[in-house]
């Protein structure tokens, strides 16, 4: 609302464009825009009388018609595997926070794990001209990354290492995490396992099972102490599918149980404890990511931790510097090494070790 001649209020007018805050301000449209675009050229006092004016009429900037004339908009795309998960929540707060530091905002999409998905959303951040792209891809070819940047969109790779020299990327080594995982359930005494895990072609999942593997070998084990589950996705409803199917095969159960994520592993102790099953004593268990649920759970839960919030600043400072200076932007290729949790779902009094 503002007021007419009387003092009295009166209604806003539905739009609001430069040339009624110009008028309000007893200024040129021309200082208006300046004051929008170019605030440094406007004198102090000439600015806060414009900025008052924007104020009391409800002014709201014209993004779009900005974007066409920037080529641009002054957005950038997040796009995970899947925002159910509080994993990439915490991969999240720490894109926003270092966008809103640069005055962007954040798009945020989800592909469900699914490549069609994906292709569709990428296809919309491109129409919206976004400044950039963090990508989580669902495949491991980087096709998706590479029409982008065909387009002239900058592309990182978040929570996903990349091959090629010619774009940024920053990951974990899920590999060593999946080393890691093992090597805590062979040290707790355990000498078969089961791996519970999601779609192959999620690069996640792979690596995490190479580790395991990995580090079977290391202890003299052949590939055949462990079962491996497959699930269609990796959440917790997944996880209790996949627990089912490993009580329903019959004795003997194995020793232990790896899961690719924690979403898993919680759905999987669920279904245990539902079984009378005591964790660790009748069967160990150990997940990845160290969500914040883990440590709350029935049986707190051993993890694989990864520095989430670290992930999504360092790949967005990395994707906004080849923003403002493609030309002279060195890619780099950041890999964080992962940490051992041990809590009492891996071994009795496990009390948080790492």
């Amino acid at each position: 609302m503002t007021t007419d001649d009387t003092g009295r209020s009166a209604p806003l007018s539905r739009t609001v464009g430069i040339k009624q805050v110009a008028a309000h301000a007893g200024v040129s449209p021309g200082t208006v825009s300046n004051v929008l675009n170019r605030p440094e050229r406007v004198a102090e006092a000439t600015r806060r009388r414009v900025e008052r004016a924007i104020r009391e009429l409800g002014f709201v900037r014209n993004g779009s018609a900005s974007t066409l004339r920037a080529g641009h908009s002054s957005t950038i795309g997040l796009m995970v595997l899947d925002l159910a998960n509080p994993f990439f929540t915490d991969v999240a707060r720490g894109v926003e926070d270092v966008a809103s530091e640069r005055g962007y905002a954040v798009i945020l999409s989800s592909s469900g794990e699914s490549d069609e998905k994906e292709q569709r959303n990428l296809r919309v951040l491109a129409e919206q001209r976004v400044r950039g792209v963090l990508l989580t891809p669902v495949g491991d070819d980087g096709a998706a990354a590479a029409r982008l940047q065909e387009r002239g969109v900058p592309v990182v790779l978040l929570d996903h290492p990349t091959p090629r020299t010619n774009q940024c990327s920053v990951a974990v080594d899920d590999v060593a995490g999946g080393e890691l995982a093992v090597g805590e359930l062979l040290d707790a005494g355990a000498r078969t396992l089961a791996f519970v895990t999601g779609p192959s072609v999620l690069r996640q999942c792979a690596d995490r099972r190479k580790g395991a593997v990995r580090a079977l070998r290391a202890a003299g084990l052949g590939r055949e102490a462990m079962r491996e589950i497959t699930v269609g996705a990796t959440n917790a409803r997944s996880g209790q599918e996949a627990a089912r199917r490993l009580l329903e095969a019959g004795p003997p159960l194995p020793d232990a149980v790896f899961c690719a994520n924690d979403l898993l592993a919680l759905g999987v102790l669920r279904v245990l404890l539902q079984a009378g099953l005591k964790v660790p004593d009748d069967i160990a268990l150990i997940g990845y990511d160290d969500i914040e649920f883990s440590a709350a759970a029935a049986v707190p839960l051993s993890s694989v931790r990864q520095p989430t919030y670290q992930l999504g600043r360092i790949a967005t400072e990395l994707l906004l510097e080849e923003c403002d200076d493609p030309g002279g932007h060195a890619h780099q290729q950041v890999m964080f090494q992962p940490e051992l949790v041990v809590r009492e779902s891996s071994r009795p009094g496990g009390g948080g070790r790492t």
